[in-house]
C-alpha cells in the first residue's frame, strides 16, 4: 500500500507526523508559538502563516488530513511533478491561513464592538445575550453565575464580574491558534476534482461509489454552509478551508492546465 507514495507525500506524512509526536512525548505545545493568531494578537508572527500548517491538535486531526494527503496527493505529484506539487501545496495553505486570517480579524472587530458596547452599559440581559452570540462554549461552564447575576441585576459585584468574563472572551478568541494542513488538504482535493473530475471514488461511510467531482462539490458547499451558519461550538476552520479551495482554482488557472488531458 505504501509503495504508492511520491516523495513529496511521504516527506509531507512524515513531518506531520513527527511534529505531533515528537512535542507530545517531549510534552512541548508548538501550537503556543506556531500557530496562525489573529493578527493583532501579542503572540503573532507572520511566519505562523506557513508553520500552522504543519501542526495538528490531536491524532484524529492528523489521522483525517494526511489521509487525504495520502489518497488524493499521489496521483496529482505524478501528474505535476514534485516541484509543482510542493509548490501547489504551499501556496494553497499559506492562502488558506490568510483567508482566515481576513475572516478572523473581521469576526475579532465584532467581537471587540460587542464587548466594547456592554462594558459601556453592562447589565443581566446584555450579558447574557453577548454570551449567547459569542461565547455559547462558555454557558455551562459559567451557568451558576449567569444564574445568580440574572437574581442579582442589580448587585455591583456581579456587573464587575460580568466584565472581567467579557473580556476574558476576547482574549480568548484572540489568542486561540489555528493549527492543521486542511487547508493545503482542501486544495488538494478540490484539484484532483478539478482535473480527474470523472474519477470514481469509494466513500467509506456509506461505502457507495462517487465521481471526484461530485465528492469537491459537496464539501466547498458544506463548508459554505458551515461557515456561514456557524454552529455553537464548532470550533472548525471552515473559511481556511474554503480558502484552500480557492486558492487551488486560482492556480490552476493561472497553469492553465489543458482539460483534453484529464479523464
Amino acid at each position: 500500500m505504501f509503495a504508492r507514495l511520491t516523495p513529496v507525500v511521504k516527506n509531507l506524512l512524515l513531518v506531520n507526523i513527527a511534529l505531533l509526536l515528537i512535542p507530545s512525548i517531549l510534552n512541548i505545545d508548538l501550537g503556543e508559538l506556531f500557530g496562525l493568531r489573529y493578527v493583532f494578537a501579542e503572540s503573532f508572527a507572520p511566519y505562523q502563516f506557513i508553520t500552522y500548517m504543519f501542526l495538528h491538535a490531536n491524532f484524529g486531526h492528523l489521522l483525517g488530513n494526511m489521509f487525504a494527503l495520502f489518497i488524493f496527493g499521489p496521483m496529482l505529484e505524478r501528474f505535476w511533478g514534485a516541484q509543482r506539487f510542493f509548490l501547489f501545496y504551499m501556496v494553497t495553505g499559506v492562502g488558506a491561513g490568510l483567508l482566515y486570517g481576513i475572516v478572523d480579524f473581521v469576526e475579532m472587530q465584532q467581537l471587540e464592538s460587542a464587548a466594547q458596547a456592554y462594558i459601556a452599559n453592562p447589565n443581566y440581559e446584555a450579558f447574557n445575550s453577548f454570551i449567547n452570540n459569542h461565547a455559547s462554549y462558555a454557558f455551562e461552564q459559567w451557568y451558576d453565575f449567569i444564574d445568580a447575576f440574572g437574581e442579582n441585576p442589580d448587585s455591583q459585584q456581579y456587573i464587575s464580574s460580568s466584565i472581567q468574563r467579557v473580556q476574558e472572551v476576547v482574549r480568548f478568541q484572540g489568542n486561540m491558534p489555528l493549527v492543521g494542513a486542511s487547508g493545503a488538504v482542501f486544495g488538494i482535493l478540490f484539484a484532483f476534482g478539478f482535473l480527474f473530475p470523472n474519477t470514481q471514488l469509494m466513500l467509506l461511510i456509506p461505502p457507495i461509489p462517487i465521481k471526484a467531482k461530485y465528492l469537491v462539490t459537496f464539501y466547498g458547499l458544506y463548508e459554505l454552509y458551515a461557515g456561514i451558519q456557524r454552529a455553537p461550538g464548532d470550533n472548525v476552520a471552515h473559511w481556511a478551508h474554503l480558502g484552500g479551495m480557492l486558492i487551488a482554482f486560482i492556480l490552476l488557472k493561472i497553469w492553465q492546465d489543458k482539460r483534453n488531458n484529464f479523464y
